[in-house]
């Protein structure tokens, strides 16, 4: 957007002006100067009656005929601010302006015009005024537009990208949000290298200070405001003018403004939603992992969070809980799941779900600090929480994973709530029951999260492979019964291999062709469900008394049930080969199986 008043150069480039043969004496290094009102004056000490800005026109008669009168004059006006001074010749000077006028002028910097054919200086002022009314309509329409944009983005709850596209396109200036510790949260370079504007943006942001909350500096050329509401101020806005020269026009702070309170009220109205800062780093981890995003975009926004990606050794790391429901994490109803789930759904409420999650969000964010590791952290999926942590070198990662392992146990056991434990009839009490009643949700036997970590890569463009290695060992690390600080693809098995290949087309023939008729049967006997005998049979290994009572089943009624599954299946249940391919079969359909 152009500023609000007309420059001397677009003034002199009038038509009326053009028609006295305009002559540039002195200051050119001012025709860049906005005129804000044109002023005739014919009396030396008109600069009392000026306020700054004026474009002054004169014949000259009433000015000192001494050389130091005339430098006084200049001196007058430049310091008042005026934009320029117009001198017509033929009345008091018939060639040309004084010399000493013209060398206190240019000293001054104070751009002098001679015009130098006679000129109705009622012509100027109407041209110029008029050029300023239709450039103050102009600035109207647009703050306008400003508030009705940003009142839609305020209403649709834009994310901060859209509003920064939307005010970077209103101004036509590269506009840049960051936090308090100057770390960037979102930008639009509009059109510019956003490479270049990115570039050591930390320091080059404690050096931008504006006087005030919302103000102009303009040793930097930014224009800045506060972004926060309610006494809480979480960041800055930043919007760069390149006439550093001359202070941004008044639409500009009021975009500004406006946009940040639309970020403001963003954030407010997400109250139960993550921080900025996570939201940013969901977007990016989001983006490798669906190749939404180019990774040198990836790369440059994480930089400009505070991690840097490029040339580095990169791994993935994905932490879930071992149950998808709230109310079947391992704890004090480890032994029966079921039961817990049934006595605690109601207690546990629609938003546990998400509340857990954002629960584990922060204590993989808060390990990493305590780990002092560099890495972009997030919820993956509605289950996970993933971290791409950015290590100096492959010899790194163990250390690493280790002491992330090891921060995460400590922030969740000092997080962990007490849950009231009422002993089952039948059941020891052991001391942890003993201790008020209550114990840590997670339990004593194992944790109730996963960790997991993919294999180690050295560019970001492989990133994505270890993310989605990383959360494929936790889906198949979930019914491990270990206690390992971190899972890896051969802790796994056969398990994790299956649950790598459960996309494999050939993988879900084989389910098919070994267990489909025992699934069709379940499928039309729900009350049955062979498949869980078979599974019991087949765990226990092939060991028919151990699996009877592993299903609650009489042995006469297991027995029946094996015989009526070897009929299903056409299969020789005593034959280990058979059984092993089943067995195999069984742990495929749980991987197919795993959301």
């Amino acid at each position: 957007m152009s500023p609000v008043f007309p420059t001397v150069r677009e003034v002199l480039a009038l038509v009326p002006v053009r028609h006295g043969a305009p002559r540039l004496v002195a200051g050119e290094a001012g025709l860049d100067r906005p005129v804000r009102w044109v002023h005739v004056a014919e009396v030396p000490d008109i600069a009392t009656l000026l306020r700054g800005g004026e474009l002054v026109l004169t014949t000259g008669i009433g000015l000192p005929a001494e050389d130091a009168g005339l430098r006084a004059f200049i001196g007058d006006l430049a310091d008042v601010g005026v934009s320029g001074l117009v001198v017509e010749l033929g009345r008091r000077y018939v060639s040309a302006v004084p010399r000493v006028m013209a060398t206190a002028a240019e000293r001054r910097g104070l751009p002098l015009v001679e015009l130098r054919r006679a000129t109705p200086f009622v012509r100027i002022t109407e041209a110029v005024h008029a050029l300023i009314v239709d450039a103050q309509l102009t600035e109207l329409r647009a703050t306008e537009e400003i508030h009705q944009r940003f009142t839609e983005l305020s209403v649709e709850g834009a994310e901060p990208a859209e509003v920064l596209r939307q005010a970077a396109e209103l101004a036509g200036c590269p506009v840049v949000l960051e936090n308090l510790s100057r770390q960037v949260l979102a930008y639009d370079p509009a059109g510019e290298s956003a490479e270049l504007l990115l570039d050591g943006w930390e320091q080059h942001s404690r050096r931008i200070r504006p006087a005030g909350r919302t103000a102009y500096d303009p040793d930097s050329g930014w224009l800045v405001t506060t972004v926060g509401a309610r006494g809480q101020d979480w960041g800055r806005l930043l919007l760069r003018w390149p006439a550093a020269e001359a202070a941004p026009p008044t639409r500009l702070t009021i975009l500004i403004e406006r946009a940040a309170s639309t970020l403001a009220l963003g954030r407010l109205i997400r109250r139960d939603a993550e921080g900025l800062e996570r939201q940013i780093h969901r977007t990016l981890l989001t983006a490798l992992i669906d190749h939404s995003r180019p990774v040198d975009e990836v790369a440059l926004r994480a930089k400009a969070l505070g991690v840097t990606l490029d040339r580095r050794h990169l791994v993935g790391v994905v932490v879930r809980h071992r149950s998808d429901d709230p109310a079947g994490d391992t704890g004090p109803d480890a032994e029966d799941p079921g039961a817990a789930r049934r006595r605690d759904r109601d207690a546990v409420g629609p938003e546990a779900g998400p509340a857990r999650l954002r629960d584990l969000a922060e204590a993989v964010g808060q390990a990493v600090r305590e780990a002092k590791l560099p890495a972009l952290t997030s919820a993956v999926d509605d289950h996970a929480v993933g971290a791409l942590l950015a290590l100096p070198d492959p010899g790194a990662e163990e250390k690493a994973l280790a002491a992330f392992a090891a921060a995460l146990r400590r922030v969740r056991l000092d997080a962990a709530p007490l849950r009231p434990f009422t002993p089952r009839p039948g059941r020891p009490v052991d001391g942890a029951d003993r201790v008020g009643g209550a114990r840590p949700v997670d339990g004593p036997s194992r944790p109730a999260v996963v960790v997991a970590a993919g294999s180690g890569v050295g560019s970001l463009r492989e990133a994505r492979r270890s993310l989605v290695e990383a959360r494929q060992i936790a889906e198949a690390a979930r019914r491990d019964p270990r206690d390992l600080p971190c899972f890896r693809l051969p802790h796994v098995g056969l398990a994790g291999l299956l649950h790598l290949l459960r996309d494999e087309p050939r993988l879900q023939t084989f389910v098919e062709r070994e267990l489909g008729p025992l699934l069709a049967y379940d499928a039309q006997h729900p009350r049955e469900q062979l498949l869980d005998t078979l599974r019991a049979y087949l765990e226990q290994g092939r060991n028919k008394s151990a699996a009877a009572v592993a299903a609650h089943l009489s042995r006469p009624a297991f027995y029946e049930r094996l015989a009526r599954i070897g009929r299903i299946l056409d299969a020789d249940l005593d034959s280990v080969e058979q059984c092993l391919s089943l067995h195999v079969a069984l742990l495929a359909l749980d991987a197919v199986r795993t959301p």
